[in-house]
C-alpha cells in the first residue's frame, strides 16, 4: 500500500488535531529531557577527565552529551572554554573519529545552527539535497524559520533565501521561500468554514488537468495550518476517488511534485514521514548515517517517541531494534541513547 495511503489507514489514531479545542499542556514527546540537578562546572570537569584518559572514555561523553538537554550542552560550552581556555568541539575533535565524532558535534550545535548546518550542507557543492530542504522548512515553527536565517547569516555571512534562488528553480524556489518566510498559520484552533472552502477549492483545482493552478495549491500548503490542512485533506479523501498524489504526479514534475507531495505528508502526520525516513536510512544496502544523525538530533527535544510508535505500529519491530541491527560500538550508543535506551 502507498505510504500516502498507510499515513490515512493506519495512522489515523496518531492525530491530535480531531480536537478543534487548544491543549492547556502539550505532552511532551521527546526522548531528550533536562538534566536534574544539573551542574555545567561539574560536567565540564568530567568531559576533560574524558576527553585527557588514555585512550579516550567515549562512554562517558556520550552520557553526558546526550543525558544533557540542548539548552544543557550550550551551558557546557560556555563553561568549557571559559575553565580550559579551549573549544569543547576542538576538544572532541581532536579525540573522536568517523560518525560518532559527527553526531557528537551535532550534539553541541544549537537547533538553529544545526538545521542552518543542515542546509548549508543540502545546498553545496554538485546538486542539491531537495529532501533535506523540505523536510526542515516544512517541519519548523514560523519562529525556529527566523532563527535559522539568522544562524545562517551569522555562519555562512550570507542570506539563506539568496541560495536557495541561487541553488533552485521555478516553483520549487517559490515553495521553499514561502516556507522560509515563515508566515504559516500556527493556530490550533480549525475553522470548519474554512475548512469546508479550501475542500471545495483542492476538489476544483484537482478537476482542472492540465490547468491545474500550482500557486494556488502553494499558497494553501504554506500559509495554512497543519491542523486545518489535516481537515482539508480528510474532507477531500471523502469526497473524491482521485488521489492528491496522483494528481500531483501527473500535473506536476520534478522537484515541485515532489515538494507539494511532502508537504501532504507532513500536514496529514509528521511523525509517520520521519518514520519512513528512518526504515529508508536502516533498509538500504549500507546505512545512511546521515540521515539517521539529522532526524534522530533534531527530533529527539520534539517527537522522537511519537516518531518509534509509528515505526512499531507500520513495520512490527522497534527502531532501537534495527539499529542494535545495523549500526555498530560507540556509535550505536549514542543513537540508542537519543532514542532512549540508556
Amino acid at each position: 500500500m502507498p505510504f500516502f495511503d498507510r499515513l490515512k489507514d493506519i495512522f489515523s489514531h496518531d492525530r491530535h488535531s480531531d480536537d478543534d479545542t487548544v491543549k492547556e499542556k502539550p505532552v511532551y514527546y521527546g526522548t531528550v529531557t533536562p538534566y536534574p540537578n544539573f551542574n555545567a562546572s561539574d560536567d565540564t570537569a568530567i568531559l576533560r577527565r574524558a576527553i585527557e584518559s588514555k585512550g579516550v572514555n567515549e562512554d562517558v561523553i556520550i552520557a553526558v552529551l546526550v543525558k544533557r538537554s540542548n539548552e544543557q550542552r550550550q551551558n557546557i560550552k560556555a563553561a568549557y572554554e571559559t575553565e580550559n581556555g579551549r573549544k569543547l568541539a576542538d576538544d572532541l575533535k581532536a579525540v573522536l573519529t568517523a560518525h560518532l565524532e559527527v553526531i557528537c558535534l551535532a550534539l553541541l550545535m544549537t537547533p538553529a545552527h544545526y538545521d542552518a548546518y543542515q542546509l548549508r550542507k543540502a545546498t553545496k557543492g554538485l546538486g542539491t539535497d531537495e529532501e533535506v530542504l523540505t523536510e526542515i522548512l516544512a517541519t519548523r515553527t514560523n519562529q525556529e524559520i527566523q532563527e535559522i536565517k539568522k544562524a545562517f547569516k551569522q555562519e555562512y555571512k550570507t542570506e539563506l533565501e539568496e541560495v536557495i534562488k541561487s541553488e533552485t528553480s521555478g516553483n520549487y524556489t517559490k515553495i521553499l521561500l514561502e516556507l522560509l518566510s515563515g508566515g504559516r498559520d500556527e493556530s490550533t484552533r480549525v475553522d470548519n468554514d474554512l475548512v469546508s472552502k479550501d475542500t471545495k477549492t483542492l476538489l476544483t483545482l484537482c478537476e482542472q488537468g492540465s490547468k491545474f493552478n500550482v500557486s494556488t495549491f502553494i499558497d494553501l500548503m504554506t500559509k495554512r495550518s497543519y491542523p486545518h490542512l489535516r481537515k482539508v485533506l480528510e474532507a477531500y479523501s471523502k469526497q473524491t476517488d482521485v488521489k492528491l498524489p496522483t494528481v500531483l504526479k501527473k500535473e506536476l514534475k520534478g522537484d515541485t511534485e515532489n515538494c507539494l507531495i511532502d508537504l501532504a505528508k507532513y500536514a496529514w502526520n509528521t511523525p509517520a514521514v520521519f518514520a519512513q525516513k528512518l526504515v529508508k536510512a536502516l533498509e538500504k544496502p549500507g546505512t545512511c548515517e546521515k540521515t539517521l544523525n539529522r532526524i534522530l538530533v533534531s527530533r529527539s527535544e520534539v517527537d522522537l517517541k511519537k516518531i518509534q510508535e509509528v515505526y512499531w505500529n507500520c513495520h512490527q519491530r522497534s527502531l532501537n531494534d534495527d539499529i542494535e541491527k545495523d549500526t555498530k560500538e560507540h556509535y550505536r550508543k549514542v543513537l540508542l541513547s537519543l532514542c532512549g535506551a540508556f
